[in-house]
């Protein structure tokens, strides 16, 4: 497949990397006159690609574009995003997730949007086969642009390498996050926001539980084994046989309990809004103005209407453990503030709170148990680390085992804190 008819602007959208440099200028000087980018009496005379590697969905690649003559913020590079990785069925099959993100880019071409995203040069989407394209500005990070000196982009749970002081970073994500809702809520985004993001309730939250009891069973026990092999990796705490039977009675009364705690989630219109569902640091970039620090946001895959808990883990879930050790309180009632000051809801941040506890036990039975198997799949030498912080996970290669250890002890610290089982029985009585 090398083209197909986009659903927003009817143009033949080239679906892959080659498709586009055959293409060429002519096709993108239609392109970005018909998403309004450029004058109808400019055109884009030049063009050249680079691959961009990594992201767990489609090709990527950076452009670097010449112009008939300059606009007030027209950029020369641009990231150019398709849904589809032809050479790859496991990336090729996360395709749909760029359905919304087409929606979203005209959106945040507004005026007044409430928060930095890159902008949008063209996008869209053929949702019967799941084929799109998306041509952004490219965040420049490490250098100066309109919004001042970017700091350098940072990798997924390295925090703890390249933050002195993460809580600064973690505010102004939170904002953000805030912010967007807020604009949601009180009208100002658009009056057809429920029509283009409709709330669904199987994909706002939290993922279903698939297991088995089983299959449960199986997972606990990799979950064991995991705290026995590897206890350099897992605070004493964590690896107490108490704690993991608690775990394990409290992952059985979560799964029984799913459909009412679903229920619980998506019973407050004021804890669902639209919002970005991954917003880990390596999906921001970080500036300051007037020496406050304020983050943009990219990669903007699966937007739409999701819980706060589900907003907020996506943000969170990866963050330095100091975030969650001292700061997460802190966190909530500024997220609590900024969105009822941006015209949200009034929500308390003892509620924020209860809802990013419930929708960590689904996701954590849904998801996370199952991340000690993948650890040692990744990396079976993990046993032989002498700490989260050994050199052996530093590497790009080392980067799903890493990741998956810095979140899962992230879930186990929360849940020995708040006693999930506790929070469930409190909610479906």
């Amino acid at each position: 497949m090398d083209r197909v008819i986009g659903d927003a602007t009817g143009l033949s959208i080239p679906a892959h990397p080659d498709a586009l440099m055959r293409a060429g200028p002519e096709w993108l000087s239609k392109a970005f006159r018909a998403f309004g980018t450029i004058a109808p009496d400019n055109a884009v005379t030049g063009m050249s690609a680079a691959p961009c590697p990594g992201g767990s969905t489609g090709r990527k690649l950076f452009l670097t574009l010449d112009y008939a003559r300059p606009e007030p913020g027209l950029d020369r590079v641009l990231f150019a995003k398709f849904s589809r990785d032809f050479d790859d069925e496991r990336r090729d099959w996360q395709r749909t997730e760029m359905a919304g993100e087409a929606k979203f880019m005209p959106l945040s071409r507004e005026s007044g949007f409430p928060i930095r995203v890159p902008r949008g040069y063209f996008a869209d989407y053929h949702a019967e086969s799941g084929t799109g394209l998306l041509i952004t500005q490219c965040i420049a990070y490490g250098a100066k642009n309109q919004w001042g000196i970017i700091e350098p982009h940072r990798r997924k749970c390295l925090d703890w390498q390249t933050m002195d002081q993460p809580l600064p970073y973690y505010q102004a994500l939170v904002t953000a996050l805030a912010r967007l809702a807020a604009a949601h809520k009180s009208g100002r985004l658009a009056p057809d926001i429920a029509q283009r993001f409709p709330w669904d309730p199987a994909t706002g939250s939290a993922d279903s539980i698939l297991y088995s009891n089983a299959e449960l069973t199986a997972e606990f026990e990799n979950v064991r084994a995991f705290a026995r092999d590897c206890p350099r990796l897992l605070p004493a705490t964590l690896r107490e046989p108490g704690f993991l039977d608690q775990i394990e009675r409290d992952s059985r009364l979560i799964r029984e309990n799913e459909p009412a705690i679903r229920a619980c989630l998506a019973s407050n219109p004021a804890m669902i809004a639209l919002n970005h569902w991954n917003a880990h640091v390596d999906n921001c970039w970080f500036w300051r103005e007037d020496d406050v620090l304020q983050c943009g946001l990219i990669d903007w895959g699966r937007v739409g209407q999701i819980t706060l808990g589900a907003a907020l883990w996506g943000a969170l879930s990866a963050a330095h453990h100091d975030i969650w050790d001292h700061h997460l309180d802190h966190l909530l009632t500024h997220f609590a503030a900024e969105y009822h000051a941006g015209g949200g809801p009034l929500i308390s941040a003892a509620e924020l709170k209860q809802h990013l506890t419930l929708h960590m036990a689904v996701m954590g039975v849904a998801r996370v148990l199952a991340f000690p198997e993948i650890i040692r799949f990744r990396l079976p030498h993990c046993t032989e680390a002498t700490s989260p912080r050994d050199p052996m996970f530093h590497p790009v290669s080392a980067d799903p085992a890493r990741n998956c250890l810095s979140v899962y002890t992230v879930l186990l610290k929360h849940w020995h804190r708040e006693d999930f089982g506790a929070v469930v029985r409190r909610v479906v009585g």
